[in-house]
């Protein structure tokens, strides 16, 4: 496991954002923890965080032009992780949506640059992609292309559908639907290895590989 994914871990723990217990997901499902990326949220957390975002890219050596951030939440994570970047070397322009057209002054569905080239998608995770498909058809429609989307937390969890569970994660379905990679910080793999490595976290450690035997997919 590389060094920044076990960090990301450790992180996540100790601010709180990620926790363990018993925890009902939208499916109805009851997971043993739970990953909540909305309270990093302060300064130094989001500084933190967006270090992490920038690690992940650059270590995936993934070709792009430009990012953006979905509103909300992907709004200070893509102007975090733009400026992590550029701490590291890499300046890049960003761009975020409004979630309603505005039709005075600048006008426009988007505020930053202008989304042309290759777009790289900064989110928090993908639970039933709705997010990434808005993304990908504004980013399409601005004449630009869509190359990657960028997670904090992959669960590696299967869908669910009307006819029951999926053999595909949310993200691996984003994969095959638009062909483009999705890059995490860490995946639900990283988190067992850190409750491994972590002592008098066993009982957490059962739990998250039960639910990983459970709800997991087969291939990550």
């Amino acid at each position: 496991m590389s060094n920044f994914r076990q960090d990301f871990i450790r992180f996540a723990v100790q601010q709180n954002v990620l926790c363990f217990g018993e925890f009902q997901t939208k499916a109805g499902r009851l997971s043993p923890y739970f990953f909540n990326a909305g309270l990093f949220n302060d300064g130094a957390s989001l500084r933190n965080l967006s270090q992490f975002y920038a690690q992940a890219i650059l270590a995936s050596e993934l070709t792009f032009d430009m990012l953006f951030g979905p509103a909300y939440k992907g709004i200070p994570l893509v102007a975090g992780t733009a400026m992590a970047l550029a701490e590291q070397g890499r300046n890049v322009s960003y761009c975020y949506n409004r979630k309603e057209a505005k039709d005075h002054g600048e006008g426009g569905a988007t505020v930053g640059a202008k989304l042309q080239g290759r777009v790289l998608i900064i989110d928090d995770v993908i639970s039933a992609g709705t997010s990434v498909s808005e993304s990908i058809e504004l980013i399409c429609a601005a004449g630009a292309q869509p190359c990657g989307v960028v997670i904090a937390l992959d669960r590696m969890e299967r869908g669910q559908t009307e006819g029951g569970p999926s053999e595909l994660s949310a993200v691996q379905e984003v994969q095959r639907n638009y062909d483009i990679p999705v890059i995490s910080i860490a995946t639900l793999d990283d988190l067992l290895g850190y409750l491994r490595d972590e002592g008098g976290k066993v009982h957490s450690l059962g739990a998250v590989q039960s639910y990983r035997d459970r709800y997991g997919v087969k291939n990550g």
